[in-house]
């Protein structure tokens, strides 16, 4: 009993550690791909960094497209597996993608650690940045909890939502996640992390820090997606024509100034010229400042007048830094005091018609407070709409097939509690009758609170027939052959079994629709050809391994009971008791949790009713068949839809054995 409850114990300790894992995994996943599905252009410009490390630097640059696409993909990808492991959708490939994932991330900064090509792996965007050391670190907890998930504990990761509506989850995330970084692309990030977020002040950043021999703050060294080591602003400006340092004289003007950052020239939008120049005038006629910012050199900037016919003065500043100021190429920033007061994308450039709209501060600078905060409000709104809706269906179905049944017990309920022993080919005939003998003695002195059927091989029946009290066990077969008689040399008939004293007879069970390749139509015949003998036949259903990771038991257990028993009519179908099997639990040290096993045999229950009435379905035994043993079986048998077990192993042993049938007994 001690070491039971040290069991049970171990167990639940190891059920909440598996929970933590995945919440922590997902919840980390799901917060990274939202950081960069809120910024993809700074994701790109991340990726484009550890090219230029990898040597890929012409590739990745060969167009916008390439780094913008690889950025929204991965940060896609990135929150649909963090949903999968939160949902606890399609477990065995999550875990298994999971932990391949971790393989990769983990070697990745491995290498960053000991090579330092960047300073930040750009893991959370610019909205938590880490170290190389930290990242290393977090990712071999990542990995460790990743790997314990995968093999120790995938059939303890419960669904939160069912499979159908976990569908409907991803393709929300997929769809919020892509609508995202495609409005973030096309304007400005809907969470701005970066260091010039709207209300930042420029000029007190640099006057908390020292200055340099070129006059200038340290400000840390800054990577290609413009965030920096020891601080996130590095803002430098100078006349392209003269050199002129204007940094301190930007920022310490009391009126306003118009920024326009312009990267480079190659893939800037050149559509929004004539928006540019209504702006340049506005500010003309205003006397307001206004520049332009960029980092091309004089080929380049020359180029850009001669395309968009620009006159305003220009001003260089580097590239890094102009990519940090505005997501946008070119991007459009509003200076006032040293402060940011709000900024554009080219495709959302200020209409200079209404300048009452221009000159107004953003309402509060904190990231998620403006429109990020309302799409994923929307987001969240969303999927807790599908959970609710998939709470409700199952606290639907849960009355159909649990409070309907149990008001329907007191009336209709002729269900019989049974636990059959299946020897399969075990045995020796002199060993069958001494078990026989044994198992026989024992209830004789403690009687049974529940059917008892021992089933045989073939050799035994007769033998064992003559040895055991019929009120007390009831005898069946192992199998049958689906022909009536004939040269079918090595069969045995439903006749012959009758013919032993057998009543019953097992049908369709998993070994044998695996080795012998009993189809569904053969079945069929072996189920008509013993009920048409008078034998009571135990059905046998369930799904292997692979079925019940990939989210299939229902339909494989659904087109078992159609293939082999629809057929019956509603009077036939009294005489079948079923036996739920779940196959990766047989032999193989697992067993199903007893909320597994309620679960299956309320749906097969639930199916039943459909087909045959819900007097059927309620008269019907359902026998679970996994590793049942006397340690759990009362805690399975507890459970209302389930009528008692096909045993194995542990019907070999008379005291085993009996073990489970007194699980019946108060």
């Amino acid at each position: 009993m001690r070491r039971l409850y040290q069991r049970h114990h171990l167990l639940k300790c190891l059920s909440a550690l598996a929970g933590l894992s995945r919440w922590l995994i997902g919840l980390t996943f799901v917060a990274g791909g939202m950081t960069k599905a809120a910024d993809p252009a700074g994701m790109a410009l991340k990726l484009g960094s550890y090219a230029d490390a990898l040597g890929l630097h012409a590739l990745f640059h060969a167009s916008p497209l390439i780094g913008n696409g690889a950025a929204t993909a991965l940060g896609t990808a990135e929150w649909m597996l963090g949903i999968s492991l939160l949902c606890g959708f399609k477990r065995a490939s999550t875990l298994r993608l999971t932990l391949g994932v971790m393989m990769a991330m983990t070697g990745l900064t491995v290498w960053l650690y000991v090579a330092s090509p960047i300073s930040d792996c750009g893991c959370f965007g610019e909205a938590i940045r880490l170290t190389n050391g930290q990242t290393l670190a977090k990712n071999i907890v990542l990995l460790a909890c990743s790997l314990f998930l995968l093999t120790r504990l995938r059939h303890r990761l419960q669904l939160s939502i069912t499979a159908e509506y976990g569908h409907f989850a991803l393709l929300s995330t997929l769809c919020f996640a892509v609508v995202t970084a495609l409005y973030s692309l096309h304007f400005l990030p809907v969470a701005d992390f970066g260091p010039y977020v709207k209300g930042t002040d420029i000029q007190a950043a640099f006057d908390s820090t020292p200055d340099t021999d070129d006059n200038r703050p340290s400000t840390g060294d800054a990577d290609a997606s413009g965030i920096t080591g020891a601080h996130p602003l590095n803002f430098y400006v100078y006349r392209a024509d003269t050199g002129e340092d204007l940094t301190f004289e930007l920022l310490a003007d009391t009126s306003y100034t118009f920024l326009l950052t312009l990267p480079e020239t190659q893939t800037a939008d050149d559509g929004t010229c004539d928006r540019i120049a209504d702006l340049y005038d506005l500010c003309t006629d205003r006397r307001i400042h206004f520049y332009m910012a960029t980092a091309a050199d004089s080929a380049g900037i020359a180029e850009w007048k001669d395309l968009t016919g620009a006159n305003y003065p220009i001003l260089c500043a580097e590239e890094t830094e102009l990519r940090a100021m505005v997501r946008s190429n070119p991007g459009l920033l509003l200076l006032k005091d040293g402060v940011v007061v709000n900024k554009w994308s080219c495709n959302n450039l200020p209409d200079a018609d209404r300048p009452a709209t221009i000159f107004i501060a953003a309402p509060d600078h904190r990231p998620l407070l403006g429109g990020g905060w309302k799409a994923l409000g929307w987001y969240l709104v969303i999927i807790t709409l599908i959970v609710i809706a998939d709470r409700l269906r199952i606290a639907i179905l849960f009355y159909q097939h649990h409070i309907y049944f149990k008001r329907l017990k007191p009336l209709h309920t002729m269900r019989k509690k049974i636990v059959a022993g299946n020897w399969k080919m075990n045995l020796n005939l002199q060993e069958g009758v001494a078990l026989a003998k044994e198992l026989n003695a024992a209830l004789t002195a403690d009687k049974p609170a529940c059917d008892v059927v021992i089933c045989t091989p073939f050799i035994h029946l007769a033998s064992v027939a003559a040895e055991i009290d019929p009120a007390l066990i009831g005898l069946g077969a192992e199998n049958c052959a689906d022909k009536v008689k004939g040269a079918y040399t090595g069969e045995v008939s439903a006749e012959q079994v009758k013919s032993t004293g057998a009543t019953y007879v097992i049908l369709g069970h998993s070994e044998r629709r695996a080795y012998y390749h009993e189809t569904p139509e053969i079945l069929k015949e072996k189920v008509n050809l013993a009920l048409a003998n008078g034998l009571k036949v135990i059905f046998c259903i369930g799904e292997v391994l692979e079925e019940r990771e990939a989210e299939k038991q229902n339909d494989v257990v659904k087109a078992q009971l159609e293939g082999s028993l629809f057929d019956l009519s509603a009077e036939e179908f009294k005489s079948i008791i079923l036996a739920y099997e779940p196959v990766w639990a047989i032999g193989t040290g697992k067993t199903a949790t007893a909320e597994q096993a309620e679960e299956m045999h309320a749906f097969i229950r639930a199916t039943i009713a459909d087909k045959f009435g819900a007097d059927a379905a309620e008269n019907v035994s359902i026998l679970y068949g996994g590793s049942c043993k006397p340690s759990n079986a009362k805690e399975i048998f507890a459970k209302p839809n389930v009528d008692g077990g096909l045993i194995g192993g542990a019907a070999l042993k008379a005291a085993d054995f009996k073990g489970i049938i007194d699980a019946w007994k108060d």
